[in-house]
């Protein structure tokens, strides 16, 4: 019998031909838990901003391995020791850093699960395949978590120059077409270096990051946080929110046992660890299971979860003002009155209303810095190293509170309920 090649080539469409390069990698991009991230987009709603954003969390992990192969190539260019175990075990920790990731990736973060950040899920799979594979993860496992001897393994998975954050902006940029995403991502890893085991730039480097920096701020307001996306994923939020109420009312609303599970009950990160039954069924839902329940409850004869959904599959999105300070209450009674206007009762205004903020700072030098090695060997942080102003101004936490709410309900149903 012959044995099955398992040192596949694929054609990525950002960086060409990239390679799955040993028998592990390739059985862990098979697995059932990998490629439940083909039906995850990366994106979860931009596509109703950029028609092109359709691709998927299982692109995005490929290409991250990608880019941790030729991280790890570099640095062994530049005469650092790294073993084969650990240049697999690296590309193993980044390929499956977002293995955790629910339906619509962050949008549903705050409400499928009880506040459960997707690192922690991610960590759990890990070690759930570590036990399939008979222990062979442990040294990815201990470099996705920081407790790996050589720190810039870690800093390499997961810092503020990650393989993570040069695949979603070089890819995201290309896939919406926002020319301001590509951030030269093969010459920032061709300036990797070692000191003392941390990872730094060297110095001819310099231009590289503040380009990457610049452009990871400018994806966060004109993709990430685009006021139409704040929009959609508001309404969805939503529909998730009276579909739950619906339930624990005791109406009968439609959805599959995987996603009833987590509709029906508030799921900590304790009872998910505890309790089999949250994994299985989490490993089993996607998009396409939100979707379908959106489809099927644009029927139902609850008037306020038919009328979010009908208006979130037909484009009827919500309306957006967005401000650098907190909404006035006339602004919010204004539109409060409005709604009743329209028909919408006390209780269910909530459901049509809807107020948050959003914050973007592209560097925050008081978490993992990104350290810059000058010629001299001494080594500084970009801010210090640059000689633009505006990367400090990329420290700075910038705000944006908004308020959506819905214009023109098709009240209808109200009348007769």
């Amino acid at each position: 019998m012959s044995v099955a090649n398992k040192k596949k080539i694929l054609n990525d469409p950002v960086y060409g031909f990239i390679t799955i390069p040993s028998d592990l990698l390739f059985d862990l991009v098979e697995h059932p838990y990998f490629q439940r991230l083909r039906r995850i987009k990366q994106l979860g709603l931009s596509e109703y901003v950029y028609p092109g954003a359709l691709h998927t969390r299982f692109h995005h992990a490929l290409g991250a391995m990608h880019l941790m192969g030729q991280a790890t190539h570099t640095l062994r260019g530049k005469g650092h020791y790294l073993s084969d175990d650990e240049c697999e075990a690296a590309q193993i920790a980044i390929l499956l850093h977002d293995i955790g990731h629910g339906p619509f990736s962050h949008v549903l973060e705050c409400c499928l699960l009880d506040n459960v950040h997707h690192e922690k899920i991610s960590l759990w799979l890990m070690h759930e395949l570590n036990r399939q594979f008979d222990g062979r993860l442990s040294l990815a496992i201990s470099m996705f978590e920081g407790t790996y001897e050589r720190p810039f393994f870690h800093q390499l998975i997961s810092s503020q120059l990650d393989m993570d954050r040069m695949d979603y902006l070089n890819r995201d940029g290309y896939y919406t077409g926002v020319a301001e995403g590509a951030i030269g991502a093969e010459r920032i890893i061709k300036m990797l270096d070692l000191v003392d085991d941390q990872l730094v730039v060297e110095a001819k480097g310099i231009l590289s990051v503040e380009n990457f920096l610049n452009a990871r701020r400018l994806m966060y307001w004109q993709v990430y946080l685009h006021k139409t996306s704040i929009c959609c994923e508001s309404m969805l939020v939503q529909i998730l929110r009276r579909a739950r109420f619906l339930i624990r009312q005791g109406e009968p609303v439609f959805a599959p046992y995987t996603f009833m599970l987590f509709l029906r009950e508030s799921v900590s990160l304790d009872a998910f660890l505890a309790n089999p039954i949250y994994l299985d069924a989490f490993t089993q839902l996607d998009d396409y299971d939100v979707w379908g329940c959106i489809k099927e409850w644009a029927l139902h004869n609850d008037p306020v979860l038919s009328a979010l959904c009908r208006m979130l599959l037909d484009r009827r999105l919500f309306k957006i003002i967005l401000s650098t300070e907190p909404f006035a209450n006339e602004l919010v009674n204004e539109l409060t009155a409005q709604l009743r206007q329209q028909g919408l009762p006390d209780e269910e205004l909530s459901y049509f209303l809807v107020e948050g903020q959003a914050t973007n700072a592209a560097y925050l030098p008081s978490g993992d810095r990104i350290n810059i090695k000058l010629k001299s060997g001494k080594v500084i942080d970009i801010a210090d190293a640059s000689d633009l102003s505006n990367v400090r101004v990329l420290t700075n936490i910038v705000r944006r509170y908004y308020v959506c709410w819905s214009k023109g309900l098709q009240l209808a149903n109200w009348a007769s309920k």
